[in-house]
């Protein structure tokens, strides 16, 4: 079992040794079934197909089934029921994961997708003004997509609205977002090439509206490169549908999403850094429900929202030269909340507090380490008023059986939908020793 605050020694590095520098790609709304090296055939991803083989894969990884939420627990190393105020809302109290690198020395910068303040538009004012502002996360660089108000958020694609180390910027005017955020992300890596840095990415793509990116034939066309903004509607979802076919658009952002992470991987080898450098990718939960994508032999819907395992087991790949073994795979469970852990491992430093993640830093070296038996999920993304799934949900899962809080257990490697209910007391001793370990966990985690 997980106990808050538990960890294992951090790594102790030499004085004359430099410590790894670390970047963490967090992509937006992309099951396991987008990837290749998972066995996703619908996309073109070679990059990180190429940095899986020369990487570790993980099988068994799970976030939570929106976004807001598992970008809290990755940065925080807590779970939802600790620190979650609504969708969208971090407490301008917490401390993230670059509160604590920063403190150990290392240079911090977020580039990408913020969204963890003011929310809410003008006519909802519950969570206004609310929140974490993104001068107060710990990082020293930042460079955002949607990080004040939410009417002020503007397109992260063509056209796009970036706040700008404290300055919004709306002079972009016929570029693309998510190239911005590359080219800044490789001026960091220069400007820091001679001190430790962590640099966490979390990606706009590949989250709708589905709209052309600059390798899409229609890019041409300035009328397809945009869908409007409802600001009744902050999170683009209703306006997304007003549009018909745009989920042809959906496998081009996929294959940019994949040539940006090829484009920072350059970028490192240029400067010499790949093999002082740590690599993390990972998705923050599964793939749109418009999205039907052919997955080992099958036809798969994306899950974003549910807690199907569509919903919620997502890639994880690392990528560390002359550390990790090239091609290799675990089957390990891996919870969201163990990346802070885990980055603050590599780091060389510990938690200033309990957390609930563990470390898998052992697993990337090859070693055992302390594998988890189950991951938990506390989902409650209130106020989400443009959310289809409001209510709380809690579960737990082991590595066949899935049990809720209100006593549903399903085995999920045989029922993937989850439409037959394992009725108290039946399904063999396998099912009822998994229900015991599965109530035990979510009786404690309360």
């Amino acid at each position: 079992m997980v106990i808050a605050g538990m960890l294992p020694l951090a790594v102790s590095w030499a004085a004359d040794t430099k410590r790894p520098n670390i970047v963490f790609i967090l992509a937006d709304d992309l099951g396991i079934e987008g990837l290749g090296t998972y066995g996703g055939t619908s996309y073109s991803t070679p990059n990180l197909d190429r940095l899986a083989s020369t990487g570790i894969r993980f099988d068994r990884a799970y976030s939570q089934p929106l976004c807001a939420p598992t970008r809290l627990q990755v940065m925080t190393g807590l779970y939802n029921f600790r620190n979650w105020q609504a969708f969208g809302v971090m407490d301008p109290a917490e401390r993230t994961f670059a509160h604590a690198l920063r403190d150990a020395g290392y240079k911090t910068g977020i580039v990408g997708k913020w969204q963890l303040f003011s929310y809410d538009p003008p006519d909802m004012p519950a969570w206004r003004g609310k929140g974490q502002p993104a001068e107060m996360s710990g990082f020293d660089e930042f460079y955002l997509w949607h990080a004040l108000h939410t009417e002020d958020k503007g397109s992260r694609y063509a056209d796009p609205t970036i706040y700008d180390n404290g300055i919004l910027r709306r002079d972009l005017a016929g570029a693309y977002g998510p190239d911005l955020f590359v080219d800044y992300i490789k001026g960091f890596f220069r400007r820091h090439r001679s001190e430790p840095f962590f640099l966490y990415y979390p990606m706009v793509l590949t989250h709708d509206p589905f709209v052309p990116t600059p390798d899409s034939e229609d890019w041409k066309d300035p009328t397809k490169r945009q869908v409007e903004f409802d600001k009744d509607h902050p999170d683009d979802v209703v306006a997304m549908k007003k549009k018909s076919g745009r989920v042809k658009y959906f496998a081009d952002m996929v294959a940019y999403a994949d040539k940006l992470v090829g484009r920072l991987i350059d970028e490192l080898d240029t400067l010499g850094l790949r093999e002082q450098t740590l690599i993390v990718f990972m998705t923050d939960n599964g793939t749109h429900g418009s999205i039907v994508s052919d997955f080992r032999g099958r036809s798969v819907r994306g899950g974003k929202g549910l807690s199907l395992e569509t919903g919620v087991r997502v890639p994880l790949i690392a990528n560390w030269p002359g550390t990790i073994l090239p091609g290799s795979v675990s089957d390990d469970i891996i919870d969201s909340v163990d990346l802070y852990a885990t980055l603050l491992d590599v780091a060389g430093t510990a938690p200033a507090h309990p957390i609930d993640g563990r470390t898998f830093l052992p697993q990337l070296r090859g070693e055992r380490g302390q594998p988890r038996e189950w991951a938990f999920f506390h989902h409650d993304p209130r106020p989400g008023v443009d959310k289809e799934n409001r209510r709380l949900e809690r579960w737990a899962v082991d590595r066949r059986f899935k049990l809720y809080e209100d006593g549903r257990l399903y085995d999920f490697e045989a029922d993937s939908e989850q439409v037959r209910p394992i009725p108290a007391g039946e399904g063999g001793a396998a099912a009822t020793a998994a229900r015991a370990k599965l109530r035990g966990v979510l009786d404690r985690l309360r």
